[in-house]
């Protein structure tokens, strides 16, 4: 990939919400609401930048093992960006165990891509174990899902914490230490700036 190209796939995995509440003197719930108008900003740049798609991590089945208002606060919050995206025009396809009650239902018919526009991809009640458990019958569960170019990460941490491990094979990795409600667009201009410079030569 050319240095002054733009990558297609970006994931982002917008961390730091309850950190973000605590420091406000906030139960740590409430800093999810505070996620989605980030989020939205976020897809409004994506698609001026010509992104052609983006992966997002909402909430894994690990997450699902917190407190039940921090649960339902950012199943919550997942349901209202997807639904305000997928009005904003975005191809938004829904990946994660939809067998499971953890998931929440209204997604359901997320879990094949609608839309034509940008494609977007939601991780809710994601785990990569049942990801590659696909496998058994063929494919990955997240067959749908490109291979990663670059990921984002706020709230400071180095790792991928199991996000699409098959598609972030040869991405390049970003970390912000700012939590995810504090988000500025100049983070993702930043991000792609750096993106730019990386010397991308897939082992060859």
């Amino acid at each position: 990939m050319a240095k002054n190209r733009n990558p297609q796939h970006i994931g982002f995995i917008p961390d730091g919400n309850r950190r973000w509440a605590l420091n406000r003197g906030l139960p740590k719930e409430d800093g999810y609401i505070h996620g989605i108008g980030p989020g939205l900003s976020l897809y409004e740049i994506c698609k001026e930048r010509g992104i052609a798609e983006a992966s997002i991590y909402c909430f894994t089945q690990d997450n699902t093992k917190r407190p039940g208002r921090q649960k339902l606060a950012f199943t919550d919050a997942s349901v209202e960006f997807a639904f305000e995206i997928a009005r904003r025009g975005a191809a938004l396809l829904v990946v994660g165990d939809e067998c499971s009650a953890q998931f929440p239902k209204v997604l359901e018919k997320f879990r094949t891509r609608q839309g034509s526009g940008m494609k977007v991809n939601l991780l809710v009640n994601y785990g990569w174990e049942w990801d590659l458990g696909g496998l058994k019958s063929g494919s990955l569960r997240s067959n749908d899902v490109s291979r990663l170019d670059l990921i984002v990460r706020w709230g400071g941490g180095r790792r991928l914490s199991g996000f699409l491990p098959v598609q972030s094979v040869y991405a390049d990795f970003y970390v912000r230490d700012e939590y995810w409600p504090d988000f500025e667009p100049q983070h993702f201009e930043h991000a792609l700036s750096w993106f730019r410079r990386q010397d991308r030569t897939f082992g060859g």
